[in-house]
C-alpha cells in the first residue's frame, strides 16, 4: 500500500466532511449536473463529455469524468435529462448517476424550467492510500494490515444509496441564464464500520448576461456560487465570443485558482462545441502541482419540428 501525504490526507479529511460536489471551471456549459431545471430549455437534444484532472503530478489528486445529456419530451412542457459522473481523490471515489425531470414553460422571450433530479450515489473508501501510524490502531481505516503486534481487517466502505435534487431555472437564448438549485437534499451518512462518509446538501445559484457589442462580437460575464451551508465557493467569469464561434474566457475562484478558456464551434450549423481551460493554483498547493485541465466537448441539434409554409394557388393571380 502506498503511504499517502499529510497534505493528500487534510484534503481528503475537508472532502469528507464538507463539499464533495467536484468543481468545474467550464461551468456555463455544463447547467444540467448543477441544476435539473435546466433539462429541455434549450429546446435541443444536447450531450455533454467533460473531463477534468485536477492538480496535475499530485498523488491522489482529483479526478472527474461527466456525462450528461437533456431534450424537450415530444410536444409536451417537459424535459427530460441525465447525469452520469465519477469523481475520485485519493482513496474516496464517488458515483452519481441522475435522472431529471423538468416542468417547461415559456414566460416572455425565455423559457421558465422547475426540475427535480433522482438517482443513485455510490461511495467507495478504500485502503490504496491510507496506512495507520505504526503501533497505532484506527477502526475507521479500511484494510487488512498488520501494526505492531496486531493484525487488524477493517472493512472497505462501499455503500450505495438514493440521491435526490431540485431547481429552478429561467434562460432566454443567447441573452441570459439564471438558476437557483440544490443537489444531495436527503443529506445523509454512509457507514461500513468505524468508517463513514457524510453527503453533505449543497446549494447553487448560477447566472450569466450577454453584452452584444455589435453583430460580430460579445461579451459574457457568469458567476457560480456553491455552498454546502458550512464553506462556500465563488466562481467569477468573463468570456469573450467573436462571430458566435470563437471564445477566450478567464474564469476566477476565490482563493484557490485563475483559469482562462478557449472554445471554438465546429460543424456548419455550429453544433459541435470544444472547450479547454487550464487552472493556474493560487492556493498553498501552487508548490505541489502543475495546475488543473479541463476538456469538454458538447453536441446539440434541434428536434423541434420546423413549421413548411403553406402555398396556395389562385386563377385570379396568373404571376
Amino acid at each position: 500500500m502506498k503511504k499517502i501525504s499529510t497534505l493528500l490526507l487534510i484534503i481528503i479529511s475537508l472532502i469528507a466532511e464538507a463539499q464533495q460536489d467536484p468543481q468545474i471551471t467550464q461551468f456555463m456549459y455544463s447547467k444540467l449536473i448543477y441544476n435539473p431545471g435546466y433539462a429541455g430549455t434549450s429546446d435541443a437534444l444536447c450531450a455533454t463529455a467533460l473531463y477534468r484532472k485536477q492538480w496535475v503530478n499530485f498523488p491522489g489528486a482529483p479526478s472527474t469524468t461527466l456525462l450528461s445529456a437533456d431534450m424537450p419530451v415530444m410536444n409536451l412542457p417537459i424535459g427530460a435529462g441525465l447525469n452520469i459522473m465519477s469523481d475520485q481523490i485519493g482513496a474516496i471515489k464517488t458515483l452519481y448517476a441522475r435522472l431529471a425531470a423538468a416542468y417547461n414553460k415559456q414566460i416572455g422571450p425565455g423559457k421558465l424550467g422547475i426540475g427535480i433530479d433522482a438517482g443513485i450515489l455510490q461511495n467507495q473508501l478504500s485502503e490504496a492510500w491510507i496506512v495507520p501510524e505504526p503501533g497505532k490502531v484506527d477502526n475507521s481505516i479500511p484494510g487488512n494490515y498488520t501494526t505492531g503486534t496486531q493484525s487488524v481487517t477493517n472493512p472497505n466502505l462501499n455503500k450505495m444509496t438514493y440521491d435526490l435534487g431540485f431547481g429552478v431555472f429561467y434562460g432566454i437564448p443567447n441573452k441570459m441564464y439564471v438558476g437557483l438549485s440544490s443537489t444531495h437534499l436527503p443529506s445523509q451518512t454512509l457507514k461500513s464500520g468505524d468508517a463513514k462518509y457524510v453527503i453533505a446538501r449543497h446549494y447553487y445559484i448560477m447566472a450569466g448576461y450577454t453584452f452584444e457589442l455589435n453583430p460580430f462580437n460579445s461579451i459574457t460575464p457568469n458567476i457560480n456560487i456553491k455552498s454546502d451551508g458550512a464553506t462556500s465557493i465563488i466562481d467569477v467569469n468573463l468570456t469573450y465570443t467573436y462571430n458566435n464561434m470563437f471564445w477566450v474566457g478567464l474564469t476566477y475562484r476565490a482563493q484557490d485558482a485563475v483559469a482562462p478558456i478557449l472554445g471554438v464551434k465546429l460543424l456548419k450549423d455550429k453544433s459541435l462545441k470544444i472547450g479547454i481551460s487550464y487552472d493556474y493554483t493560487l492556493s498553498k498547493l501552487k508548490g505541489y502541482t502543475s495546475g488543473t485541465y479541463e476538456l469538454i466537448l458538447s453536441y446539440c441539434f434541434n428536434i423541434k419540428k420546423q413549421k413548411t409554409p403553406t402555398v396556395y394557388g389562385n386563377v385570379r393571380f396568373l404571376d
